[in-house]
């Protein structure tokens, strides 16, 4: 029987806690709405819990990143609060396996933009629009069971150009109401880790109660899982130890005219 999931959705919890309009769409914040639908999706399979910005180390400790398999994040207005030894903590986790799944605005999260080595940046405009989110790679794991395309009613525009690396994998591509499109399911790997972005998820639309993106996010987590063996050392490997037996010849510089030399 194959191990739990364990996932851990971080949210910012911002928006939630000053902005009354905020507060009456996600009453107990964003990260509590997105972890309960991993959480009724994934059944017996995952195990998920929540971390907020307001924790101890933002809820995401040396040994609790250390246990995690997929990390879920959302953040939007205090992406410069998330401390760099947090942020040093989770580019290792993912190097060494962890999956990241960036939603929205998280974008610019530090995390994010020091994996892709990017500034991330995009145009947008907030006018309650219309998006359609067409599947453009639908054999994908993480397109199961979504259609040719889904709409959302009204949300946040993200448009072109986009300032991250190509994407690895297309996953989902947004045609918004005004005329805009964007890249807005995007899979890449980082060492032994899987990334993806997710673009839908405006704090004052009510997104992720959405059954189209709350599939996506969890068919993400079962996507980004971690698999095979985490490796993020440079070990030695010393000639007792070598899967043939060899003999330990010593550095020597070699030149011309020397026998063996090519």
């Amino acid at each position: 029987m194959m191990n739990k999931i364990r996932v851990v959705v971080w949210g910012e919890n911002v928006h939630e806690r000053e902005d009354e309009r905020v507060a009456a769409v996600y009453p107990d914040g964003m990260h509590t709405v997105i972890a309960e639908g991993i959480r009724e999706r994934g059944g017996d399979e995952v195990d998920v819990s929540t971390a907020t910005l307001q924790e101890a180390e933002h809820g995401l400790t040396e040994e609790r990143v250390g246990e995690t398999d997929v990390l879920v994040w959302w953040g939007h207005r205090a992406h410069r609060e998330v401390a760099d030894d947090v942020v040093d903590r989770i580019q290792k986790r993912v190097l060494q396996g962890m999956g990241l799944i960036v939603l929205h605005s998280g974008h610019y999260a530090k995390i994010f933009k020091r994996l892709m080595g990017t500034t991330c940046s995009i145009t947008w405009r907030e006018a309650g629009e219309k998006e359609r989110l067409w599947v453009c790679n639908p054999g994908h794991p993480i397109a199961a069971g979504i259609d040719r395309y889904f709409e959302l009613p009204h949300t946040e525009m993200y448009g072109e150009p986009f300032g991250v690396p190509a994407p690895e994998e297309q996953v989902f591509i947004s045609w918004f109401e005004g005329g805009e499109v964007f890249r807005s399911g995007c899979c890449w790997r980082r060492g032994n880790g899987k990334v993806f972005y997710f673009r839908p998820g405006h704090e004052t639309y009510p997104i992720y109660y959405d059954e189209n993106v709350r599939r996506v996010i969890h068919n993400a987590v079962r996507w980004a899982r971690p698999q095979g063996l985490w490796i993020d050392s440079c070990p030695n490997v010393p000639v007792d130890k070598a899967p043939e037996k060899i003999e330990e010849k010593g550095a020597k510089l070699h030149k011309p005219g020397d026998e063996g030399y090519k």
